[in-house]
């Protein structure tokens, strides 16, 4: 079973605003470095999609994965399945939003499991990496 990696940041604005950047994947390509394209493939009901089309170039890291969202009716949280991918056997991930004061802590735990074999502490540092760039770029994009 795979290992899962949380980390926080707190973002100066109010849940709403960051939950609506997050569910804003059109416009990932202008923000999240490594996402190339994006394609909506089920859009759901209003402004949250259910299932999502990824284009990732990390470098090193290439993928193409299809994911499934679950949108928390306080909207609070949204967590995420691997539908299908390229790099990867499995993706379960979870933003959590808690007010705080005019500001958000937001909590991201990922759990990634690829296709190829990979020590474990590098896979970690990985996922370290991945969650330490996607916060503080969703921090940039929601604060600027």
């Amino acid at each position: 079973m795979a290992e899962q990696s949380t980390q926080s940041i707190v973002i100066d604005a109010e849940p709403e605003a960051i939950m609506a950047v997050i569910a804003d994947f059109p416009a990932y390509p202008e923000w999240a470095g490594a996402v190339k394209d994006v394609e909506v493939l089920d859009p759901g009901s209003g402004d949250r999609a259910d299932q999502v089309r990824f284009v990732l170039d990390a470098g090193v890291v290439k993928d193409e994965y299809v994911l499934s969202y679950t949108w928390a009716a306080d909207d609070l949280s949204v967590r995420w399945e691997l539908i299908k991918g390229q790099m990867q056997k499995a993706q379960h991930g979870v933003y959590v939003l808690e007010p705080k004061d005019g500001s958000t802590l937001v909590t991201y735990s990922l759990t990634v499991e690829l296709a190829i074999p990979m020590i474990g502490m590098f896979k970690r540092k990985a996922e370290k990496v991945i969650m330490d760039t996607a916060l503080k770029e969703l921090k940039r994009r929601v604060e600027g």
